[in-house]
């Protein structure tokens, strides 16, 4: 069947001229920024795209992170459709402002390379700057490749501007890996992102003059629990607004946007590795290579961190019995995120019967290795398993 794909042209960008790229054809209206790498490529191309007159977005120099997110709920709160882009130390530096843009339901769209928190320094990929946020209220979505980068740049605006919404967004790619790394990627049509996207109606704007409004409030005692529960009501709308937003936006890209995108998994699978991100793209090709061997393997790549999809994920897992989980971070004195997720997944659906193991990779950009992902593989299906955590290509 023919789509609007076929319409489409080829270009070879790195993820941060990818999410450049998509916010050039959404045409946000304010995009406040500030650098830091691996992020800094995504707003010096966007700007480029309007010292160029490509677009007609007011782009603001803060001094800093936080007040590049302060500057992002002022623009959002007077009704202006906003984006921005971050990573590591400059996310948490905007860590006060990500609950204030949450709480006052703004929906912003914001671009991060994910890279390690100091200390030690390290400028390289690992997800500890995100997942040191996940509670923040954002929704959180993670991309494996530029053309997930772009693609996932246009779901999340019209994901955030959904009315049974209203929540910021934060799209993720692996700095470096994916921020740099230069891929083959089909760019949608100027018009048709535009029809896509459509125009952005703000429900509640400050700058209204039909109706006075109060954002942000003092909340006490009386009122703050039920605020923080209408916000979570939102959170949960995602879940509907996310298939939505994703089958339409498939319609014009033929390219599926599952919460779980499942590789090589079906009823006859005797191993799967659950992981995020770039990462999933070499446990692919481990899995591909297996297969031709007879060995039924598999991946499934969770795309939707924020809310988790527990149900889509604990339907997948009930029929495997050895599962692996691939965190790219610790969460110390724990169990690693995605691997606590995935868990609680198992436990919603009653899975006691499957065993499960918890590996952590590619910290401050190590890279994740075929090798490892063969070995993950090869402890799953010789049921080598232990309550502790197990650490992939660590120095001895």
């Amino acid at each position: 069947m023919l789509s609007k794909l076929d319409s489409q042209d080829s270009i070879a960008l790195t993820g941060a001229e990818a999410a450049a790229e998509a916010m050039r054809q959404i045409e946000p209206g304010v995009v406040p920024v500030y650098p830091i790498t691996p992020q800094t490529p995504i707003v010096e191309e966007f700007a480029t795209h309007v010292a160029y007159g490509r677009v007609k977005t007011e782009v603001i120099t803060a001094e800093s992170e936080h007040s590049v997110m302060s500057a992002a709920i002022g623009s959002a709160a007077a009704g202006s459709r906003t984006m921005t882009a971050t990573s590591s130390v400059g996310l948490a530096l905007m860590y006060e402002m990500l609950n204030i843009a949450s709480g006052m339901r703004l929906p912003i769209v914001m671009n991060v390379a994910n890279r390690a928190l100091s200390a030690p320094l390290n400028i390289h990929c690992d997800h500890s700057d995100t997942m040191g946020v996940r509670d923040c209220g954002w929704v959180q979505i993670y991309s494996e490749s530029s053309q997930e980068v772009y693609d996932h740049n246009m779901l999340a605006v019209r994901l955030a501007e959904n009315q049974d919404v209203l929540l910021p967004v934060m799209v993720m790619q692996d700095g470096f890996v994916t921020s740099h790394l230069l891929e083959k990627l089909e760019i949608i049509p100027d018009d048709e992102v535009k029809d896509f996207i459509g125009e952005y109606k703000c429900p509640y704007s400050l700058l209204s003059e039909e109706e006075n409004l109060t954002l942000g409030p003092l909340m006490l005692p009386d009122h703050l629990f039920e605020a923080k529960v209408a916000q979570a009501k939102a959170t949960e709308n995602v879940r509907k607004g996310y298939k939505e937003v994703s089958q339409e936006l498939s319609k014009i890209t033929g390219r599926d946007y599952s919460e779980i995108e499942l590789f090589q998994v079906d009823e006859t699978t005797e191993a799967v590795i659950v992981v995020m991100s770039s990462a999933a793209g070499t446990a692919k090709e481990v899995a591909r290579t297996m297969s031709k061997k007879g060995q039924k393997v598999g991946v499934a790549k969770v795309r939707l961190f924020r809310p988790f999809p527990y149900a889509e994920l604990g339907a997948v897992l009930k029929n495997i019995p050895n599962v692996a989980v691939l965190d790219r971070t610790f969460s110390f004195g724990s169990y690693p995120p995605l691997y606590s997720e995935v868990v609680q997944a198992m436990f919603l659906e009653k899975i006691s019967d499957k065993k499960i193991q918890s590996y952590i990779f590619g910290i401050g950009g190590r890279d994740l290795r075929e090798q490892e992902v063969k070995e993950v593989y090869a402890d799953l299906l010789n049921e080598n398993y232990s309550s502790d955590i197990k650490f992939l290509n660590l120095k001895r």
